[in-house]
């Protein structure tokens, strides 16, 4: 038996990982796995009764989403059509004879949901939250991050393997002869390895103030003058932007590299590739199951998702809100809600006095603070509306599964284009209310809890308040914390780019997150080395949201600092795929769970007094490497 005193997280979770068993097609199980696994059996029972006809929703949207689900289960006509859904579209990419060809059909490609190398896309402006603007991006690289990409990476040759055993598989399939396929898997690793060498890293690409760089329309348009731009946007929005924001800067200063004549052929065969490679879950079972093995290796999994499933979440994806909403609706309660929400106003009410009591911060940015905080906005449950395109996605009765997957891509794409320009739309929510889980958006000041989250062992009527400060209350706080960790402080209480800190203060802040960073950098999970930089917001995040919510939890007299702390851990509970858990430390910006259990709770006196934790024991923290930041 493990001492609470040596191990927190496996003395409250070791008897249950004991017995755990993770799904063969899943790589962890645990606190939230389990959550999302109840609520997966929830819903293909509901749905395989609706494809009989039993207890249809009386809903227009649902109703297509039961159509469509139909299409995307008759694996019968699937394998009958094998790859030929794809196939007049290969032809197209491979009767393009130059760059500047294919180029001219850039636009075309895009409004049709097809690839088009064309990383652009319509997102709020960080000086002006308001407003939607043009974001130039980079393309998308093969490994989990640029850092597999160093000479010596131990995974990336058994990675880069994998994907080549996969695609020497798979290509066959859609005619290519053996001579082509390698050609193909040759080029299209070459010019991924190009992309490497100048897109962010997971890294860089999560210090989201420092991918604000507005570029003129013009400025970019030079770098890159073999891609026609203007002819480009003009068929997309109508004009020619005047501004665009590039955070992916040195991958337009290196543009020639993938748009040109010289980079045409690496280019062509990364086209075909990923053509191939993005609509693999559309065809056959054959080919659903080929196309998934590179990604099942990153993860671990030692089998493909079962028909039944890959139907479901293939048919669930253009409609998720919907379903989202119909499941809150038989699941969450109004009288949940009524707690939550109430627990979500204590909780910010809890903050306000601690960001007021905060003593390394001056009177004037401590202000600024609670006037951020003042405006965050609670989304609880699930979304008053939703959206309007949903109404467009009708299911046509001679239609098949791609042609009908291609007509609602188009209809994403047309919308996603449609916001440029246009006020920013407050009450989008960006999960499905059945999701296990929780965000802040710092753009918007607000933050999100879908239903699925709201239940044990996170939240529960009949679970003690200690335990539900503990679960759904260190989650709730720790949302409000990203609106003051290293990336929400760089935002005001608008959601836009804006300094809001003295320079003294903002200084005072950076020697606690540092120190934050330096208790989990280089930490080993699975023999893999944690990224304190990566996950340091995260980390601050858990910080301030263990803190808020262990003082809320303290204002009730039948407070139990034994169930706060013991229910922290349980919600962390995870048994995972050792290839999963080396996959997260080089991409997930959370630290692994059991580090987030307890590294942060050695940083709480109460913790100490509460398991009569003593120096000497394995999780003593000296108290003068204790952090507070909120």
């Amino acid at each position: 038996m493990v001492r609470i005193q040596d191990d927190f997280y496996e003395a409250v979770n070791g008897e249950w990982e004991k017995t755990a068993v993770i799904p063969s097609d899943k790589p962890r199980t645990g606190g939230f796995s389990d959550l999302a696994d109840d609520i997966e059996r929830w819903l293909l029972q509901t749905t395989s009764d609706w494809q009989k006809g039993q207890d249809l929703p009386d809903d227009a949207i649902l109703n297509n989403f039961v159509k469509y689900h139909r299409l995307a289960s008759d694996f019968t006509t699937r394998n009958e059509l094998g790859s030929s859904p794809i196939r007049p579209f290969l032809k197209q990419y491979q009767s393009f004879s130059s760059f500047a060809d294919f180029a001219s059909h850039i636009a075309d490609l895009e409004k049709a949901g097809l690839p088009n190398a064309f990383p652009f896309g319509v997102e709020p402006d960080f000086k002006d939250a308001r407003t939607n603007v043009l974001w130039a991006g980079g393309l998308d690289i093969l490994l989990p991050d640029t850092t597999y990409y160093t000479k010596d990476h131990p995974q990336a040759k058994v990675l880069l393997a994998k994907f080549r055993e996969e695609q020497e598989a798979l290509l066959p399939k859609f005619g290519f002869s053996e001579s082509e396929v390698n050609d193909l898997i040759d080029k299209y690793l070459a010019f991924d390895a190009r992309v490497a060498t100048v897109v962010l890293s997971q890294e860089e690409g999560h210090e989201y103030a420092k991918l604000y760089h507005p570029y003129e329309w013009e400025k970019l348009v030079q770098l890159a003058p073999a891609l026609p731009l203007n002819d480009i946007l003009n068929e997309l929005v109508g004009q020619i932007p005047d501004m665009v924001v590039v955070p992916e800067e040195r991958f337009w200063q290196a543009a020639d590299q993938f748009y040109s004549e010289e980079a045409w052929p690496l280019l062509k065969a990364y086209l075909l590739v990923t053509l191939v490679n993005q609509f693999t879950a559309y065809l056959s079972d054959e080919i659903r199951i080929l196309g998934s093995v590179y990604q099942r290796a990153l993860s671990g999994l030692p089998e493909a998702m079962s028909q039944e499933k890959s139907a479901f979440y293939l048919a669930s994806r253009p409609f998720n809100q919907a379903i989202g909403l119909y499941y809150a609706s038989k699941k969450f309660s109004p009288e949940a809600k009524a707690d939550v929400e109430e627990k979500v106003a204590s909780m910010i009410d809890v903050y306000k006095n601690r960001l007021q009591s905060v003593q390394w911060l001056n009177t004037e940015t401590r202000k600024k603070a609670v006037t951020k905080l003042n405006t965050i906005v609670p989304h609880i449950g699930y979304p008053e509306k939703l959206p309007e395109r949903l109404k467009k996605k009708v299911v046509s009765s001679d239609a098949t599964l791609f042609e009908t997957a291609l007509k609602f891509r188009k209809i994403e794409i047309a919308y996603a284009w449609s916001k440029w320009h246009q006020p920013v739309d407050r009450s989008e929510w960006h999960m499905p209310a059945h999701l296990v889980n929780a965000y802040y958006d710092p753009q918007q000041n607000q933050i999100v809890f879908p239903a699925a989250i709201l239940q044990e062992p996170f939240y529960s009527l009949a679970q003690s308040s200690s335990a539900n400060y503990g679960g759904i209350g260190a989650v709730i706080a720790h949302e409000i914390s990203h609106a003051f960790d290293t990336n929400g402080a760089s935002f005001d209480e608008f959601g836009s780019l804006n300094n809001w800190w003295t320079e003294k203060d903002y200084e005072a802040f950076k020697v606690r997150t540092d120190q934050i960073v330096q208790q989990f950098d280089g930490l080993d999970s699975y023999g893999a080395k944690v990224n304190g930089h990566l996950t340091v917001s995260e980390n601050v995040a858990d910080l301030g949201g263990l803190a808020a919510a262990l003082e809320a939890a303290k204002r009730d007299e039948d407070f139990s600092a034994t169930e706060f702390f013991e229910n922290w851990a349980a919600i962390w509970r995870m048994k995972a795929r050792p290839e999963y858990m080396k996959l997260l430390a080089a991409s997930d910006p959370h630290g692994p769970a059991k580090l987030r259990v307890n590294i942060q709770v050695k940083n709480f006196d109460d913790f100490f007094s509460t398991f009569n934790v003593k120096q000497g024991d394995n999780m003593w923290l000296d108290p003068q490497e204790r952090v507070q930041i909120w």
